[in-house]
């Protein structure tokens, strides 16, 4: 996850070689320790003699970004909805559970070629997507959460002591909230990323001339047989950085949860 953040934040700046630069006669370079390929290219080249090694690189950046606005977006959104459903209660908690469970029956990419007929495919496409799809799993779990606390006694001596809704909001009970909203947050990086890398390799997604690792996926597919490393590194890097956000999701739920924590 560190080399991600590292990739995400120098982007081109650190990467060996120009991510969009062509060079046919390098096309299909192998990684270096195959027959025929070199250290210039370490992960070897796609089918435009691109470096495989620096689109990995710039792709990052990408998926950083819409990993980073999508979750607090959606998580926000989310957040503030199950906060509202869960204090109030009664109808006001009957109508947000009815959108939120409208929107989870939605197939996500069902809803992203609805946005992508009225919308032109690019970043913000894939990111109101993501927010319109994830906003309902904070929502159900932070209103689940709100359910227990409201009933505890500092939140009736609140009420006693003239407190309004949005201080109780904001000083106690999204305190008692945040270790389960951060948990959440981390472990929906994969999710987030994974996703969005759905939604490229279908053309519903970032479009070149931007890198993006599901682009990548769909650029390389046709050349599987041969050139596997195209499909292969950008593909094991998807999977490294979703198991290493779970790993960190675990490790933050045994952390901050009292009852798993070890002496």
């Amino acid at each position: 996850m560190l080399l991600i953040i590292v990739a995400a934040i120098g982007g081109e700046s650190i990467a060996p070689q120009d991510p969009n630069g062509l060079n046919l006669a390098a096309a299909f370079r192998p990684p270096f320790w195959q027959a025929g390929g070199s250290y210039e290219y370490l992960l070897g080249t796609d089918n435009l003699g691109r470096d495989v090694f620096s689109r990995i690189i710039a792709g990052a950046r990408v998926s950083a970004i819409v990993a980073v606005y999508a979750i607090v977006f959606s998580g926000a959104i989310g957040t503030m909805l199950g906060i509202i459903a869960g204090y109030f209660g009664g109808i006001v908690d009957a109508v947000i559970s009815r959108i939120a469970e409208i929107m989870m029956a939605i197939p996500s990419l069902a809803l992203a070629l609805i946005i992508s007929a009225t919308m032109d495919p690019g970043l913000s496409t894939v990111i109101i997507v993501i927010v319109l799809t994830y906003w309902t799993w904070y929502c159900r779990i932070i209103r689940s959460e709100i359910l227990s606390l409201r009933e505890r006694d500092y939140i009736l001596f609140a009420k006693v002591a003239g407190c309004g809704p949005l201080t109780i909001f904001f000083r106690h009970l999204l305190p008692n909230i945040f270790n389960t909203l951060l948990i959440l947050m981390t472990l929906q990086v994969g999710q987030v990323i994974i996703f969005e890398a759905s939604l490229s390799f279908l053309g519903l997604g970032i479009q070149a001339p931007n890198t993006s690792w599901g682009l990548m996926l769909a650029d390389a597919r046709q050349y599987i047989t041969y050139a596997w490393w195209g499909i292969t590194m950008p593909g094991s890097v998807i999977m490294l950085t979703c198991l290493s956000s779970n790993l960190i999701g675990d490790w933050l739920r045994d952390l901050l949860d009292p009852k798993r924590r070890q002496l």
